[in-house]
């Protein structure tokens, strides 16, 4: 049960930075319960939970204090008889288990501890789960990353109790832990106003009730790039609700992540990373969802793939459109420079970059002055840009060769060396960085 896991590296944690040395039910009872639930509105709402059934007349909102620690009362009961389902441990199966109902996640056939120790543990590692859009949770068994998300249950909590928040939803933990560990490791947190531009990021104000809304997976893991040490570090991914499911151990590429807006930077400059992120972060991952990334087993480069790039790409499939390059279009550079640091990404060399302008320029230099030739050569570089393997590829670029001036012909030639050279599985990403080159620099040429 992974809660219980997360819930138990966090209580060595807590423990020893505290010099303290509280079981799960005591710190269970002096910090979760008293943060979560000892007040007019929880932070979590766990379905069939003692604290959340309520006796004739009674509402979480409306309950007293000894009414609250009624419902902790019974809690204990259960878990000390070692009732063990989804109603006192978060993470295992419903009751009705026997027969696999979908209220039940992360089931498994190997025996499952029912101690009260694990079972508190597994209260207190779901309050960890990092909710991400399209309703997955996400938990890291990370130091760093559960220190600063225990710091924004009591930011949550102050929200929740501040007058001024009083439309604000409770039960919200997850989702708030998803925003929340983005801010806290963004570039603009500072120590002494945590909360700093944080509302009017995250809060969604409707007719007098608020709602935190819920982070990208990607501007999540961008954040937590930039603070914790390039590596890789693994995630479980599940989903609680109606229907749960599994996705199961992920890891995350960090330094992967990272890496197609650091060549944003060092391409176009830090003022212009600055001046486009939020749209080249909602462009950045936005191919498919996140159920999808998952689905490659490791989340890197390849799950930021941007929206829209495949129709530029040559698969082999369909005919590739044509990028329309506009240099006076600010939304249409972005989406251009998106679009070239994350296929630099993929090809993992930097120098891609001046080899695919490079092999532009010899196109748009194979068809200048050819006169009544143009038409026929700019076929041959259609079909060239057009090419779904590398063969076809070079089988194209024998007549340019050809017919090239001894101006041209070495930088075709050693191009066609070049590209034979590729991993063929890197063929297709710098082919179109190519034409994408190619759309630049001849939009350039005409200006």
């Amino acid at each position: 049960m992974v809660t219980a896991i997360i819930g138990r590296s966090f209580l060595t944690l807590y423990n020893q930075q505290n010099r303290t040395s509280l079981s799960a039910k005591e710190f269970f009872e002096q910090v979760f319960f008293r943060l979560f639930y000892d007040h007019p509105k929880y932070m979590q709402w766990v379905s069939n939970s003692p604290f959340v059934q309520m006796s004739k007349g009674q509402k979480p909102h409306l309950l007293q204090p000894h009414e609250r620690l009624d419902k902790l009362r019974a809690l204990a009961t259960k878990v000390g008889r070692g009732m063990a389902d989804a109603s006192t441990a978060i993470g295992y199966p419903a009751s009705e288990v026997e027969d696999y109902a979908t209220t039940s996640g992360q089931v498994t056939d190997l025996p499952l501890a029912t101690d009260e120790e694990t079972l508190y543990c597994s209260w207190i590692g779901s309050g960890f789960a990092i909710g991400v859009a399209g309703g997955q949770l996400i938990l890291f068994d990370n130091p760093d990353i559960l220190n600063a998300l225990f710091e924004g249950w009591h930011q949550y909590r102050g929200y929740l109790n501040d007058p001024a928040y009083a439309g604000l939803r409770g039960n919200q933990i997850n989702t708030w832990n998803g925003q929340w560990l983005t801010h806290r490791f963004s570039e603009t947190y500072r120590d002494d106003d945590p909360t700093r531009d944080f509302s009017d990021k995250v809060l969604e104000q409707s007719e007098g009730t608020y709602e935190v809304k819920t982070q990208t997976w990607l501007r999540l893991l961008l954040s937590v790039g930039r603070t914790l040490p390039p590596q890789r570090i693994t995630g479980y991914v599940f989903k609680m609700g109606q229907t749960n499911s599994t996705y199961g151990f992920i890891p995350f590429e960090l330094k992967q992540i990272q890496r197609p807006g650091e060549l944003y930077k060092t391409l176009f400059g830090n003022y212009a990373y600055e001046r486009d992120t939020v749209t080249v972060e909602q462009l950045y991952g936005s191919a498919f969802s996140f159920q999808k990334a998952c689905q490659m087993g490791t989340i890197g480069v390849q799950a930021l793939e941007p929206k829209g790039l495949r129709d530029y790409m040559t698969t082999g499939r369909n005919a590739a459109k044509n990028f329309k390059y506009d240099a006076t279009n600010a939304d249409n550079q972005i989406t251009y420079k998106t679009y070239v640091t994350w296929l630099l990404a993929m090809l993992n060399k930097d120098e891609m970059w001046d080899e695919a302008g490079r092999a532009a320029e010899l196109f748009q230099e194979y068809t200048k002055g050819s006169g009544h030739l143009k038409v026929d050569r700019s076929n041959q570089i259609d079909k060239l840009k057009s090419a779904p393997h590398q063969r076809q590829f070079i089988d194209a670029m024998v007549p340019l060769v050809e017919n090239a001036t001894e101006l041209t012909k070495p930088g075709l030639v050693e191009l066609a060396q070049k590209v034979n050279r590729l991993p063929s599985d890197t063929f297709t990403y710098f082919l179109t960085l190519i034409r994408l080159r190619y759309a630049e620099k001849a939009t350039s040429t005409k200006s």
